[in-house]
């Protein structure tokens, strides 16, 4: 059986800033038996400047008085946050990760242990920042939204060159509009990344509902990145296109029910159905009263279930033999 895929809930900033909720979003994720629970690291001094815009979605679901700067300040989460979501994370059987998104938050993570560094889609050119986490050497898994081909390959030679094996880095296919609209997501550009850049490849989703995920990693994926929240009416900018609790854990079973159905990729009968071919198949029976020395033709023989006698697929031979007895309507033919 393949190796098994490597599921991210994906908390991000759901927490609001609040870490209660965020260690309540920890119980989510690994109630539901997700892999690992997944957080946002930044400052807002270091990650924008005070006169950015929101995106499109964030304004539609933030208050219009409240600019970028403010709202990415009151995600924050500080050390002693981190450190305890980690704890937490511990004492529930759950990977913590979280997303660096500047390069004080890289030394944050890389001091706490994290052994899988999560680079967002927004910092796939940022050139310094790739160099420093290629140089820990650890797994990464990089997502490409809004990324070109190129753009990808330069960050993962950037990568490579600084110190990370190609080996340990997962590049996920992920668009990052919140939510996705089905006919964006593209999910065989993950292939298209599979194979022409010869790397491992996983998703991250952004559309409403599970199905989409499920899909993807019927189509090889080896990591599966999700939103999720506590409640979706909740005030924050990914709320809306964030799971709920018992969606989270619909996905995380329906992915591992396809793991299980996608099997080794070798035909053979599987020994649940093995009993069955007996009673499905058909043996080569007489089908009118056949007397020794008459010869076998279409109109004395049939097939007929079960799968007993002669297989009909020595029909060819047999035509033009001799019976060697007699037979009886639906007696089977010997070999």
């Amino acid at each position: 059986m393949a190796k098994q895929v490597f599921i991210i809930a994906e908390a991000g900033v759901n927490h609001n800033g609040n870490l209660d909720l965020a260690l309540q979003l920890v119980d989510i994720a690994a109630d539901a038996g997700a892999d690992a629970v997944k957080f946002q690291t930044f400052t807002a001094q270091t990650l924008l400047r005070r006169d950015a815009a929101k995106a499109e979605y964030q304004q539609k679901v933030t208050a219009s008085d409240e600019s970028q700067f403010e709202m990415i300040k009151r995600l924050e989460l500080d050390l002693e946050a981190h450190q305890r979501l980690n704890r937490h994370c511990q004492k529930r059987g759950i990977t913590f990760l979280s997303s660096a998104f500047d390069l004080p938050s890289v030394d944050l993570l890389a001091q706490m242990g994290m052994e899988t560094f999560k680079i967002p889609s927004g910092e796939i050119t940022n050139l310094p920042y790739l160099r420093k986490i290629g140089e820990l050497k650890k797994q990464v898994v990089l997502s490409t939204g809004m990324a070109e081909m190129n753009e990808i390959d330069a960050a993962l030679k950037i990568l490579t060159t600084a110190g990370t094996p190609r080996e340990q880095i997962c590049v996920l296919h992920c668009n990052t509009e919140y939510p996705t609209p089905m006919i964006d997501v593209n999910l065989h550009a993950m292939q298209t990344i599979a194979r022409e850049l010869q790397v491992r490849t996983g998703y991250s989703d952004h559309t409403t509902g599970i199905e989409v995920a499920i899909a993807a990693v019927a189509l090889g994926a080896e990591i599966i990145e999700k939103h999720f929240t506590l409640d979706r009416n909740l005030p924050g900018p990914d709320h809306q296109a964030s799971l709920e609790p018992e969606e989270l854990a619909a996905m995380v079973q329906a992915i591992r029910n396809i793991e299980l159905a996608l099997g080794n990729g070798i035909k053979t009968p599987s020994r649940s159905e093995l009993k069955n071919r007996e009673v499905a198949r058909r043996s080569i029976v007489a089908a009118t009263r056949i007397q020794r020395g008459e010869c076998f033709s279409t109109q004395n023989l049939t097939v007929k279930r079960p799968a007993t006698g002669l297989s009909p697929m020595a029909w060819d031979r047999l035509l033009g033999q001799l019976a060697k007895r007699d037979y009886t309507v639906d007696e089977e033919i010997d070999g």
